[in-house]
């Protein structure tokens, strides 16, 4: 299937589903999802926001997420004591162009399926809008839109043994995803109670002016591995064989130039390393602001 924004969504309806089927047996998990293991991860994002209350307001009613400090216009929301995002305040500043260069979308990885079947749950009680729900094979997603503009979404990852791979590319696609079966994960009495303490950022997901430029300069600067490409309009990476930490394309913003720091929006990602030891800070070709960091403990 060829992939654009109609196709990563996948299908719609969510919030027409009804109640939960047949219980299945759950999982343990306890330690991070196999995506914040390998070398180099995501480790939190930095948002400019016009109104960083109601956002910070949003983030904590759809995920549960603790708002852990604040100050100098700033919110950090993390969850188990870990922080995932800041959102600064900027009333003055523009709205973000949805065909320039920015965040497509920001991944909160849950530990289990039945967790994102609870989070489901909860998202049709609740009546949260939802633009799209995809199975990708190597996970589920769910698909909102924050106010003010942002890309969410919320994911599941399936066991990385059930990849197919056919040398460095993994197998990703898109299929409506089955709301019923996955609603069927819940344990018997199961409630969304909020993201679990090992819920991380598993990708971000951006909006750039070429997926080719893009791809160069993560392979280059910053030594991630091309695990997907889709024609020149996307590029998936990785590091330690996780199937995306980074995906780029250009369906809405093919051609676009360095991102106007005035407008709301993404302002930078941060990434943990394994053998860093200092933090540093590069640039994309489009102005967004690549921080690595060395491991934090929590």
């Amino acid at each position: 299937m060829r992939l654009n924004r109609r196709a990563v969504l996948g299908g719609t309806g969510l919030l027409a589903i009804g109640a939960a089927v047949a219980a299945h047996t759950e999982p343990s998990m306890v330690d991070l999802p196999f995506a914040a293991t390998t070398p180099i991860r995501v480790a939190r994002i930095g948002l400019k926001a016009r109104d960083a209350d109601s956002l910070a307001a949003y983030y904590k009613r759809i995920l549960g997420m603790s708002e852990l400090t604040r100050g100098n216009g700033r919110r950090v929301l993390g969850v188990g004591g870990r922080p995932l995002m800041e959102i600064e305040e900027s009333a003055s500043a523009k709205e973000d162009d949805a065909r320039g260069a920015g965040l497509y979308h920001t991944a909160f990885l849950l530990p289990t399926r039945a967790d994102l079947a609870r989070w489901t749950r909860f998202a049709i009680d609740e009546r949260i809008p939802v633009v799209g729900a995809s199975d990708h094979f190597v996970s589920e997603a769910i698909y909102l839109t924050d106010p003010e503009g942002n890309g969410v979404e919320i994911y599941a990852d399936r066991p990385k043994e059930s990849w197919s791979w056919n040398g460095d590319f993994v197998q990703m696609g898109t299929e409506q995803l089955d709301v019923r079966d996955l609603l069927g994960e819940i344990r018997n009495g199961g409630t969304w109670k909020g993201a679990p303490e090992s819920s991380v950022i598993g990708h971000v997901h951006f909006r750039v002016g070429d997926a080719g430029a893009a791809e160069k300069w993560w392979n280059s600067e910053m030594g991630f591995d091309t695990v997907q490409r889709l024609d020149d309009s996307a590029v998936f990476l990785s590091t330690g064989g996780y199937h995306h930490h980074i995906g780029a394309n250009s369906w809405q913003s093919r051609g676009a130039g360095p991102r106007d720091v005035q407008r709301t929006g993404l302002m930078w990602v941060e990434l943990e390393s394994e053998t860093a030891k200092a933090e540093t800070e590069k640039r994309d070709p489009w102005g967004t602001a690549i921080r690595t960091v060395p491991v934090r403990q929590f």
